[in-house]
């Protein structure tokens, strides 16, 4: 047992110095060194190949987006992975001094191609109010928020404009000025109802056309019709022998909507602060047997102005063609996708079929009954099937590349299958 022992444990030596001597014979071989080298990186590639995909970070990497930024007179390109406006032009080191604007606002969503950025750089204003000059910095594009942007607090009903400056030596301006003109607070009493309005009416009969208030041939005014308005007076109205009621309501804001072509699709900028106006209307009271049966509106009386809000619109729709990769469409077919899109709709994710013109910023329901009418990038009939691929399909350009994508894929096995249809068929 012994002597086989040993016998095995010779046979094993001899077999070692065997692949020792064979091991040092293929080292002193001229490609020995670089395929060992080759061989050790593939391993290690492979093996950190797997690491990265099992690890739970790593479907989380962000796609850049190309973002647009016009500035100080130049356009600058960027790729991007910011979330937002302001994180980016951090990231930039775009610096921003007090009075520029930015549009869109800083905490704005970078979420599509061609994201574009404006930024307007402040420029010197005058401020001219009650006779005080106020200097300072706004890129602000109308007066009103110019000079809210200097902390000028604003009564909805001061009226405000922008001159240019025609001599600046005695001016001490050499940008434009705004000129505030304010209102003066009136203390007007209704039939009993007391208000406080604010005028630019120079006498008693100017504040009562101004307001647009209807006398009756026995109502009496006081003071008189000809006497000059002054802060705070107290101007009434007088009827006898009836009984009023008065109600306060709100004057919805108006809001003016402006569509830019240099924003992108989806984004806005405020461009005026508006608000809500504040309106009395004063009733006279009809009685039978001292019982109240019914009521008449006798005066209609605006204490709050409303003032606009001033909203652009983004309609710049070259960045919602990026959204396609985000959708699922293959590269190869973006030419595809692209030919059919541009016809159906113009690439206006809120375009109804038949509709010309501009891309809407918004879904609007235009027929009672839209069963039979497109809607959407690729004009869905009807519009609610893109609903089984998102809640938010009536403006969500992606969710609708989905629906558009699946609908290639179903109908005609791919998006060139449906080129070849639609260049045949003139629809698809």
């Amino acid at each position: 047992m012994h002597k086989k022992f040993n016998l095995y444990k010779r046979r094993f030596t001899l077999a070692k110095r065997r692949h020792l001597r064979t091991a040092k014979r293929a080292s002193r071989h001229p490609f020995a060194v670089p395929i060992f080298v080759f061989i050790g990186l593939l391993i290690i590639t492979v093996l950190g190949f797997l690491v990265l995909k099992s690890s739970p970070s790593a479907a989380k990497v962000p796609i850049p987006k190309v973002v647009i930024i016009s500035h100080d007179h130049i356009q600058q390109v960027v790729p991007s992975i910011e979330p937002t406006v302001g994180k980016l032009l951090s990231k930039l080191n775009i610096s921003l001094h007090p009075g520029d604007v930015v549009e869109p606002s800083l905490n704005t969503p970078i979420n599509q191609d061609d994201f574009r950025i404006n930024i307007y750089r402040a420029v010197p204003v005058e401020i001219v109010d009650n006779s005080q000059d106020i200097f300072t910095f706004s890129a602000a594009a109308t007066p009103r928020a110019i000079a809210e942007q200097a902390g000028i607090k604003i009564n909805p009903a001061d009226y405000v404009s922008t001159i240019p400056t025609s001599n600046f030596l005695s001016q001490r301006a050499i940008g434009e000025q705004v000129v505030i003109d304010p209102a003066t607070p009136v203390n007007l009493n209704v039939y009993g109802i007391p208000l406080v309005t604010y005028t630019h009416a120079t006498t008693v009969a100017d504040l009562i056309k101004l307001d647009n208030i209807h006398l009756a041939p026995n109502d009496q005014i006081i003071p008189a019709l000809d006497t000059p308005i002054t802060p705070d007076m107290q101007v009434a109205i007088v009827r006898n022998g009836i009984k009023v009621t008065a109600v306060t309501q709100t004057i919805p804001m108006p809001i003016d909507t402006v569509y830019d072509s240099s924003l992108s699709y989806g984004t806005n900028a405020i461009q005026q602060q508006g608000s809500a106006g504040q309106e009395v209307i004063t009733y006279q009271e009809n009685t039978q047997n001292g019982v109240m049966v019914s009521s008449t509106p006798i005066q209609t009386v605006i204490t709050v102005p409303p003032v606009t809000e001033i909203i652009l619109e983004g309609t710049n729709l070259s960045g919602i063609k990026g959204d396609m990769a985000l959708a699922g469409i293959p590269p190869g077919d973006y030419q595809y996708a692209d030919y059919i899109i541009s016809n159906e709709s113009g690439w206006c994710p809120t375009k109804w079929q038949g509709d010309i013109g501009y891309c809407p910023a918004t879904f609007v329901q235009q027929y009672a009954n839209d069963a039979y009418v497109g809607y959407g990038l690729c004009q869905s009939t009807p519009p609610d099937k893109m609903a089984a691929f998102g809640s938010d399909w009536q403006t969500n350009p992606i969710t609708q590349l989905e629906w558009c994508n699946w609908y290639a894929d179903t109908r005609y096995g791919g998006w060139y299958e449906a080129y070849v249809y639609w260049t045949a068929n003139h629809n698809w």
